[in-house]
């Protein structure tokens, strides 16, 4: 009976309070779709969003965008490095439940690395709408809308990330609750954060269930009850493995944990092969300028890994004769490795050699497979 006459009292008195921070921190990721973009395709989006809590309407927030944007419609098809900077002034709506609505305005700066199609840096002004769905007090889903207008053209960016507050504001005192065990834990209500434990079930010193090895999965569920700190686990709290860089290796087996994407690997996931996709017109060893970025990325790699040296190898389709091609294939490995060595690269670390004709990776019987065959490929060894 004393128990039923409390529970008023206990609903009155141990109203929740929301902590307020002054600091907000969202990594995000996020899909780009340009709008009148200058020949440049959909993109995925990294980045950060820094908001300061002030006591204004506005709250002043700055976001910082990568993105590593593909041109399309041009005859070599790069790419190229795009940040975006905006400095916002964020207003957020009173919560709902779990929910608080926002929207923010501001201004920023486009740089882009390759300025092709007439793309330049610019100023652009954006605008958006979002929703922040709190997990914890201090941890919430942010998701956003975001409309970024430049004088010739505009990006619409859908973003999503995990919001952290920190630096806890001063707090008015609660109220002191009347306090009870209401799950039968053993934990009184004013301390036990998870009050509605199952009975039965062992409990810490904050009445939530025992999880010893601290990889959220409770003791009574862990069959790997010893995982080291920090240990990525499965829902039976056992170590699981993955595949970072995407090469068919698995992370525990994998040396070169950041192979790039497409590079043949050897069975600890180390780069074998490589086909530098250089373009050459037919009997032609000139490098065009789009080629040329490739060969800088492949460069850096081995500037990166100067354990490794490499073998380039020049291929030619079969137009011509088998003389010629011989000579044309010598000729433009060699070009491609004097253009290695310009960006930095030891020379006693490239050999180049020619096949000519005779190691197509497809017919010659149409005009892509001449197109092609026309290549040139780089085999890496590892000292």
């Amino acid at each position: 009976m004393k128990k039923l006459l409390l529970m008023p009292a206990l609903m009155l008195t141990t109203a929740v309070y929301a902590k307020e921070y002054k600091y907000e921190i969202t990594p995000v990721i996020g899909y780009n779709i340009p709008e009148g973009n200058l020949n440049l395709k959909e993109q995925f989006l990294v980045g950060s969003e820094f908001q300061v809590n002030t006591d204004t309407f506005l709250k002043p927030e700055l976001s910082i965008l990568f993105t590593d944007a593909d041109y399309e419609d041009l005859p070599i098809n790069p790419s190229t490095d795009i940040w975006r900077f905006a400095v916002n002034g964020v207003h957020d709506f009173d919560a709902i439940g779990a929910f608080t609505p926002l929207v923010k305005v501001g201004v920023g700066y486009e740089t882009i690395d390759d300025h092709l199609a007439d793309n330049r840096d610019s100023v652009f002004f954006n605008a958006g709408a979002g929703v922040k769905a709190a997990i914890t007090d201090a941890i919430a889903l942010k998701l956003e809308a975001v409309y970024m207008n430049k004088r010739t053209d505009s990006n619409f960016a859908l973003l999503a990330g995990i919001n952290f507050a920190f630096g806890e504001k001063a707090q008015p005192e609660a109220p002191k609750p009347v306090d009870g065990d209401d799950d039968n834990d053993g934990v009184l209500n004013s301390i036990d954060k998870c009050p509605t434990t199952p009975a039965g079930e062992a409990v810490n010193a904050e009445g939530c269930p025992l999880d010893d090895d601290r990889d959220g999965v409770l003791n009574s569920v862990d069959k790997c009850p010893t995982t080291p700190a920090g240990e990525a686990v499965n829902s039976d709290g056992c170590p699981i493995d993955g595949d970072d860089d995407n090469d068919g290796v698995l992370n525990s087996k994998d040396r070169c944990l950041t192979t790039p994407k497409g590079n043949i690997v050897d069975a600890t996931g180390c780069t074998l092969e490589v086909n530098l996709h250089i373009n050459f017109e037919n009997n032609s060893y000139v490098i065009d300028e789009a080629s040329k970025l490739r060969v800088k990325k492949f460069a850096n790699f081995l500037i990166d890994r100067p354990d490794f040296t490499a073998l380039i190898i020049g291929h030619t389709n079969n137009i011509g004769s088998k003389a010629n091609n011989q000579v044309l294939s010598e000729s433009r490995a060699k070009a491609t490795k004097d253009l290695i060595i310009e960006y930095g690269v030891a020379e006693n670390r490239i050999t180049a050699i020619g096949k000519g004709e005779n190691d197509p990776v497809t017919s010659n019987n149409t005009a892509e497979g001449l197109v092609k065959n026309r290549r040139i490929e780089a085999i890496l060894n590892k000292n």
